[in-house]
């Protein structure tokens, strides 16, 4: 069993390595991308033939963990190729699905109230990992959006500034009369792109 976990760890972090450089570079192309569904599924495959020597419940452990990693893969593949708040809350939705799999599973190996308990436990760092999540998610969306409401104020502010110098160089041509004002009207529309 242990030989089996160092197997199945050895995958995820080999698998986690790989998307966290992705992450890192913020693009991808399709065909690292379909590269990485390919890692995914093979890697899939090789937990899953490694989980059919267990019996019992480490079978059903080692099957929730191999699910598990591989929804988790996919997701943060996901979350690489086309990031987003979204596609990284998703991705981490995925681990806490995945992470409560197998919690579920470790519990079936207690009885009574501590197998209750157990579950309650899973269950509750699921809801606190999808609820950290979504605050990330929201967050984020929140800092898009004050950055967002920035630059247009930023804009609005340098548009009305240059409103005001324009309407300043004017008023100097009104000083000027015949062909000078003429020119220095133009002189002050180039300049301030009216």
């Amino acid at each position: 069993m242990n030989k089996l976990n160092i197997t199945i760890n050895a995958i995820a972090l080999a698998a986690g390595l790989v998307f966290s450089a992705g992450a890192m570079a913020q693009t991808m192309s399709k065909n690292d991308y379909k590269a990485g569904q390919n890692k995914i599924s093979a890697d899939y495959k090789a937990a899953k033939t490694a989980c059919a020597s267990s019996a019992g419940n480490a079978k059903d452990i080692c099957m929730a963990q191999a699910t598990g990693n591989e929804k988790t893969a996919k997701a943060e593949l996901e979350a690489s190729y086309k990031p987003s708040p979204k596609t990284r809350y998703e991705a981490r939705e995925a681990k806490a699905d995945a992470d409560y799999g197998v919690a579920k599973e470790r519990c079936d190996d207690a009885a009574g109230n501590a197998k209750d308990v157990c579950l309650k436990q899973a269950k509750a760092a699921q809801v606190s990992a999808k609820a950290d999540a979504k605050a990330q998610m929201k967050t984020t969306d929140a800092k898009m959006t004050a950055n967002e409401k920035s630059a247009d104020a930023h804009k609005d502010a340098a548009a009305d500034k240059s409103d005001a110098e324009y309407a300043v160089a004017k008023e100097k041509c009104d000083t000027q009369a015949g062909a000078a004002k003429d020119n220095c009207l133009m002189e002050a529309k180039a300049r301030f792109s009216k």
